[in-house]
């Protein structure tokens, strides 16, 4: 048991070198590691560079923190205008006459059928537009319909979105919206955003680093929502009257005839005119969006081309010739910033609702640095106790048991650098605690030994049965708190996932540290010292 190879050694060594590496680019300032992946040859391996540092959470480094409500009401208000499109097509397919016209109600639709052999033949397919909604949890009951149909005795029939279906909906919604936003704070360049629901209809947005909160509500607030439409004529027929940019807010007759819409973008990117260097857009369309409009551009030559943003016309060039290339720019009176933001939100897509800011907060870095400061000083004051316990306890062993706890320390902070994990103030408290339990081992393994040499068994024979019985105690002990830290990881959010994730990288590196690195350090000094007894 206490037999190393010199190829194990190295090895071992080896490891802890490299993991002990990758916390040396916390000791750096930015500035520094840029130069180093600057200066560094091609040949070496970007991951191997001590260039990745832990990424400060938003509790210490600052930044800022907006929560987001989204429209409920004007998703129900689709909701019901999707159902009245759908009725009318059914109504069209059986070829079912009503009486009057469908009027709207605010939660559906409602039709008058007088004979009763229509509504025979239309209420089976009027059934068929309902969907179960399934388990809702905690927001809503199980095993309801999205709609609620009703037929009264003169005719009369109701369908009408249900609670449960107008909650479906809006929980679809706001998975939807998580995703766009999520693309969006990306692309703005931030590190470790935290983005999470917080009840039925809002989203939480946090984003470490960030000290412009005017900018992340620019990003977040737009819908997006990008149209290419024809400027009218005049002012008769199908026209929209929207604001125009170009022409300093008033309004311009836009046609409702939509060419191509941006979800047919594949990509927008910011860049500067050759001609005037003035910033623009540069966008591309799938092959859908390009066969439309290649043939609009053909075909309205000379006339200008209304580019309609959440309903304003953000640009109106004029087609000077036929654009089939499925490419082209956006132009107007931007400035670089809004180009940029623009860009961003071309490329992560519409959010599928207004979102309305209920909430917004700039952390200052200030009180990170404190948190920080408290956090070492805390972290240094633990590790020196634990030190001094464990050598005035085990005296030679302590002082084994103390290198490999600092080398667990210095593990956690590398494979937080190579993972990209964020530590946050919940994470300082984590570490700390890893440094009390990751002793735990070593006390199980020199009691053993401990009990074994009181037995009357020779040391090298204690030495190894220390190891060998501790061993089935300490996986027990710490895959049972490996569960639990995985579980708070899986269903906690933010601050307790935070701590979580320092809490399972200090269970895995504990393994290692406690029992390889102490064995194996046991094993050097036996050899060296040739003792006759235990040392404490």
């Amino acid at each position: 048991m206490l037999r190393f190879q010199t190829r194990k050694v190295v090895v071992v060594l080896l490891v802890l070198l490299f993991g002990c590496g990758f916390a040396l680019p916390n000791l750096f300032s930015p500035e520094t590691r840029k130069a180093i992946e600057a200066n560094a040859p091609s040949w070496i391996p970007r991951i191997l560079l001590p260039i990745h540092a832990v990424v400060l959470g938003l509790d210490l480094q600052g930044g800022s923190h907006v929560l987001l409500e989204i429209d409920r009401a004007e998703l129900v208000r689709s909701q019901v205008l999707q159902l009245r499109d759908d009725v009318r097509r059914i109504l069209r397919d059986e070829r079912v006459g009503i009486q009057g016209g469908i009027g709207t109600t605010p939660r559906g639709v409602q039709l008058r059928v007088a004979e009763a052999a229509d509504r025979a033949r239309l209420l089976p397919k009027l059934r068929e537009l309902a969907q179960p909604v399934g388990t809702l949890g905690a927001f809503g009951p199980s095993g309801n319909s999205t709609l609620d149909i009703v037929e009264q005795p003169d005719g009369l029939i109701q369908v009408s979105v249900t609670e449960a279906g107008a909650n479906e909906r809006v929980r679809r919604a706001v998975e939807q919206a998580m995703e766009v936003l999520r693309r969006r704070v990306d692309a703005l360049g931030t590190t470790e955003p935290n983005i999470q629901r917080q009840g039925l209809d809002r989203i939480l947005v946090q984003v470490p680093g960030l000290q412009d909160p005017q900018r992340l509500k620019d990003i977040l607030g737009q819908t997006a929502k990008l149209q290419f439409r024809m400027v009218a004529e005049g002012q008769g027929g199908d026209v929209d009257m929207l604001p125009s940019q170009d022409a300093g807010g008033s309004l311009v007759p836009v046609e409702r005839r939509v060419i191509v819409e941006g979800e047919d973008l594949i990509d927008a990117q910011p860049a500067f005119d050759s001609r005037t260097s003035q910033p623009i857009v540069n966008f591309r369309f799938n092959i859908r969006g390009a066969q439309r409009f290649g043939q609009a551009t053909t075909e309205n030559l000379g006339r200008p081309l209304a580019i309609v943003l959440d309903n304003k016309v953000i640009s109106s060039p004029v087609i000077q010739s036929p654009i089939t290339g499925g490419s082209g720019q956006i132009s107007g009176n931007f400035t670089v910033e809004s180009v940029n933001n623009l860009a961003i939100l071309l490329r992560a897509g519409a959010l599928p609702a207004k979102m309305t800011i209920v909430e917004e907060r700039t952390v200052g870095p200030g009180l990170g640095a404190d948190s920080i400061q408290a956090g070492k000083m805390a972290t240094l004051i633990a590790t020196l106790l634990v030190i001094l316990y464990m050598i005035g306890t085990y005296g030679m062993f302590g002082l084994i048991a103390s290198i490999a706890l600092l080398v667990h320390v210095c593990l956690i902070f590398g494979l937080m650098s190579v993972l990209g994990a964020t530590m946050t103030l919940p994470g300082i408290a984590g570490i700390v605690l890893t440094i009390g339990t990751a002793v735990d081992s070593n006390v199980l393994i020199y009691e053993r030994m401990r009990e074994e040499s009181q037995q009357g068994r020779s040391l090298i024979s204690a030495l190894e049965a220390g190891f060998q019985r501790a061993f089935a105690t300490i996986v027990d002990s710490n895959v049972t708190m490996l569960i639990a830290a995985l579980a708070l990881f899986a269903l906690g959010s933010g601050p307790v996932r935070g701590f979580a994730v320092v809490f399972i990288l200090g269970i895995l590196t504990t393994v290692i540290t406690a029992v390889t690195l102490t064995r194996m350090l046991i094993a050097l000094w036996y050899r060296w010292a040739k003792p006759k007894s235990l040392p404490f």
